[in-house]
């Protein structure tokens, strides 16, 4: 499950995203939910403003700093990794000890 806390600098951060608003350009699309019980995988975040409750903890910056470019879409259907053979899986899932 993808439980994100926005952090406020690079250091702090388990991953650096970059928003993207073309998909093409994105290396994932992801969904935002509601709730923790939603949340799911890589595609399905979970935003919190609680850092103990995160399990990945992220900075957006610019796409040349990125590790990950990521779009945000509207349905459960469209999230996913664009190309499954190069996906990272577990990114966003299990950062901080949760499983």
């Amino acid at each position: 499950m993808a439980r994100i806390y926005q952090v406020w600098t690079m250091g702090e951060a388990d991953v650096r995203v970059a928003l993207v608003h073309d998909r093409g350009q994105a290396d994932i699309w992801v969904h935002r939910v509601s709730s923790w019980g939603l949340a799911q995988g890589d595609t399905r975040w979970f935003i919190t403003r609680e850092r103990h409750d995160a399990t990945a903890w992220v900075y957006f910056c610019s796409i040349g700093m990125a590790q990950v470019k990521v779009c945000f879409v509207d349905s459960y259907g469209e999230a996913g990794w664009r190309d499954p053979a190069q996906a990272r899986r577990g990114l966003f899932a299990s950062r901080r000890g949760f499983s």
